[in-house]
């Protein structure tokens, strides 16, 4: 056999433009087309563990620290969590900051993600050489007045989540039973005003996918293609009415059809969403508890789901502003109705949703309780268990806390959005590298192209890796100063 018909394997070492560390293994067959790829995450970091005996009111700070990108999300569901342990509900005007809160900080965030991380695979082209497929590269093809107009849109964001939450990364606001302190007629008028520029820019965002995106024939094509859908149920949060929302409400689950497969509160989820291992990666894989665990497939019989900003449009009957749910319906007219399965329809999607961010935003900063005085109830109940969800960025985000009598925490349970979306990133790598790779030819930018499956994701990977097992694989390699191997140590390996 010569080498040329030997199996290879190909590894992206490191995945490049996400938060946190991995790699992708690609195996080729004697013909050099895919036999299997795997995303593998070599990183843990362990939070649910080490949060144990802690008290519980360090949550809101302590997980936040876990990922620089989004500790609001972390902030919020923690300090909702603590909402059910002290069995304690916030005034009108404390959820109402909340929710403002959080708004500011979903338009900031999916502003880096369009711009930095997903953006130059479009913006600058899939094949572009690597050196210009970056923020820098994206500023050169769109000029220095569009870059400033990200800059101010981030920079307003982050000046604004210090003035309501204390701090630019990392608020120290969020109590049970409300917040630390609320806003002034000032800062409430600022709020409102940069809001307002926020809704231009989303809108101007959207204009701009328009443009480079959407009348780019090959972009559509690669956007609708086979390589990169997916088939699965899709999940998120929605109001009363079945609307998108990002702080409250309840969790829909809709199918592959489009049709409703479940609908319950954060604190039943246990009920609804399971998590099994792999040997190869440190995170978790959540499926349907009631469809099942069928591997690594999709369709109606496979519980697998993505919750992702393409999930939660595909999960709701519409936006709950009206500039956002005209965006909305022409995403599904665009694309040939509900639901839409092209991943990389997710960056669309997004913008949708930094739309209804800005928009819900200026809702709250102009709604006359926000300025209230009574924005902190105090706890007087003995601490127990609770439940705090919200729709991170990347995906719902739970957080499931217990304590004994004291408020010290005995069990600490987190389902990441990323973690959420595990296995349809990896079932994504693996169909776009079977896609694109073939016959042993493989370039720079067919590689990009496979980075690009697990991009629309926007993954957090920080924020995902816990070990259910308890156990860290470990290999150290000594050698001496000629590079010779002297010993090698390891762990459950």
């Amino acid at each position: 056999m010569s080498t040329a018909t030997k199996p290879k394997r190909i590894s992206i070492d490191p995945i490049t433009r996400l938060e946190g560390h991995g790699k992708i293994d690609i195996f080729l067959n004697e013909e050099g087309d895919v036999a299997n790829a795997y995303l593998q995450i070599p990183e843990l970091r362990g939070f649910e563990r080490f949060c144990v005996g802690r008290p519980a009111e360090d949550m809101p700070n302590l997980t936040a620290r876990i990922c620089g990108v989004c500790p609001e999300a972390h902030h919020m569901a923690a300090t909702k969590a603590l909402d059910g342990v002290f069995h304690v509900d916030p005034p009108p005007t404390a959820k109402k900051l909340r929710e403002l809160f959080y708004s500011i900080f979903f338009a900031t965030d999916h502003t880096t993600h369009f711009y930095a991380l997903g953006g130059p695979d479009f913006v600058v082209g899939p094949e572009a050489p690597p050196a210009e497929r970056n923020i820098l590269g994206v500023v050169a093809k769109v000029g220095m007045d569009i870059a400033g107009k990200v800059l101010k849109m981030r920079r307003d964001g982050h000046h604004l989540i210090k003035t309501i939450g204390g701090r630019p990364v990392h608020p120290n606001w969020g109590l049970p039973g409300g917040v630390s302190r609320g806003i002034t007629e000032e800062q409430r008028k600022e709020i409102e005003e940069l809001g307002r520029h926020a809704i231009e820019f989303a809108k101007f965002s959207l204009q701009l996918f328009g443009d480079v995106v959407l009348k780019n024939s090959d972009y559509v094509n690669l956007i609708t293609g086979g390589i990169y859908t997916h088939k699965t149920y899709n999940m998120g949060m929605v109001d009363a009415n079945n609307k998108s929302n990002f702080y409250e409400g309840k969790i829909r689950v809709t199918g592959p059809d489009g049709k409703e497969h479940a609908k319950y509160d954060a604190k039943d989820y246990q009920q609804y969403v399971a998590e099994r291992v792999e040997p190869w990666s440190y995170l978790k894989f959540p499926y349907l508890k009631k469809v099942g665990w069928k591997g690594f497939v999709d369709g109606p019989d496979s519980g697998v789901y993505k919750a992702t900003p393409l999930s939660r449009i595909n999960a709701a009957d519409g936006m709950a502003t009206p500039l956002a749910q005209k965006e909305y319906e022409r995403f599904f007219e665009t694309l040939g109705g509900k639901p839409v399965h092209h991943t990389l329809a997710t960056h669309w999607a997004r913008l949708i949703e930094l739309l209804y961010a800005a928009e819900r935003w200026v809702e709250l900063a102009t709604d006359p309780e926000i300025t209230g005085k009574e924005y902190r109830v105090l706890p007087t109940e003995t601490p127990t268990e609770g439940v705090g969800c919200v729709e991170a960025p990347r995906g719902t985000l739970t957080h499931h806390y217990t304590t004994d009598e004291r408020g010290i925490l005995t069990k600490v349970n987190l389902v990441v959005g990323t973690t959420n979306n595990n296995a349809p990133i990896c079932m994504s790598v693996k169909q776009a590298a079977q896609g694109l790779i073939k016959k042993g030819e493989v370039r720079e930018g067919l590689l990009n192209k496979v980075e690009m499956a697990f991009r629309a994701y926007d993954p957090c990977f920080g924020c995902a890796t816990h070990n259910l097992p308890g156990q860290m694989p470990l290999e150290v390699t000594i050698r001496d100063p000629q590079g010779e191997v002297v010993k090698k140590l390891s762990q459950y390996v």
